[in-house]
């Protein structure tokens, strides 16, 4: 059974999935506001709503070593690539999803970092049930989950990351706003946020 985790809340992933893990991804999900009655129609309610997942990769000083977004759906060394771009957030299930390859990470890679962003400049006000949730790949089971229910002028969030520890990973759910369009832009927040 999968946990739902809480704000600043970490898990080590081989005491939650019972085995070493080499294979999860990290699904990301959001449905566009339901627009209220014909005025709320009228007035824009509602519609197409076009988020980001991203992952940025770091070393141990926080440095960034690669990114994997829209704009690079694989990483430099191949271990991390993501599903490709959902424009709409329509549908039930992962809008987004990025495969990490845990055991092909390079060396050098201590935290990767999950965030969502609007891209287009549409602001979370727009954005309901937005979540993240991580999958064991080798048995495709819902390892934990984290719900983001804060609305708001925002542009982004960062979601949650993974560290290396000895040969474990932890996952910490962040879920911190930030106002950046792209990954890069919100790279010195998911630095400053990573302990």
């Amino acid at each position: 059974m999968a946990l739902t985790l809480t704000k600043n809340q970490s898990i080590s992933l081989a005491k939650t999935a019972g085995s070493s893990l080499t294979q999860v991804s990290m699904g990301l999900g959001w449905d566009p506001v339901k627009s209220k009655g014909l005025l709320g129609k009228l007035l824009g309610g509602g519609g197409e709503i076009d988020l980001d997942a991203s992952c940025l990769l770091l070393d141990g000083n926080k440095d960034p070593i690669d990114v994997v977004w829209f704009r690079q759906l694989a990483s430099k060394d191949g271990s991390i690539k993501h599903s490709g771009d959902n424009r709409t957030g329509e549908g039930s299930g992962d809008d987004e999803t990025i495969h990490v390859d845990l055991s092909r990470l390079p060396a050098g890679v201590q935290y990767l970092m999950f965030t969502v962003n609007s891209f287009t400049g549409q602001t979370f006000d727009k954005v309901e049930n937005a979540y993240c949730r991580l999958m064991n790949r080798s048995n495709n089971t819902e390892l934990a989950r984290f719900n983001l229910s804060q609305k708001g002028s925002h542009t982004g969030v960062l979601m949650a990351y993974l560290s290396r520890n000895g040969g474990d990973w932890q996952l910490t759910a962040l879920g911190n706003v930030a106002s950046g369009f792209t990954v890069q832009e919100m790279a010195s927040d998911a630095r400053r946020l990573i302990a």
